[in-house]
């Protein structure tokens, strides 16, 4: 059996289950992590904690 990848296997269990509703959140909890991980080294940072 090979051996899929997380994105693929969430994507499987997206189809199967019809739970097209939960990808919006992903992708907003994605974004919101690279955000952080951008900006703690950043002049940016003050900015977007006040944002928070």
């Amino acid at each position: 059996m090979a051996r899929q990848s997380l994105i693929g296997e969430f994507w499987e269990f997206l189809k199967l289950k019809k739970r097209y509703w939960l990808l919006p959140i992903v992708i907003m909890l994605l974004l919101l992590g690279l955000l952080v991980v951008f900006a703690e080294s950043s002049a940016v940072a003050p900015f977007i904690y006040t944002l928070f």
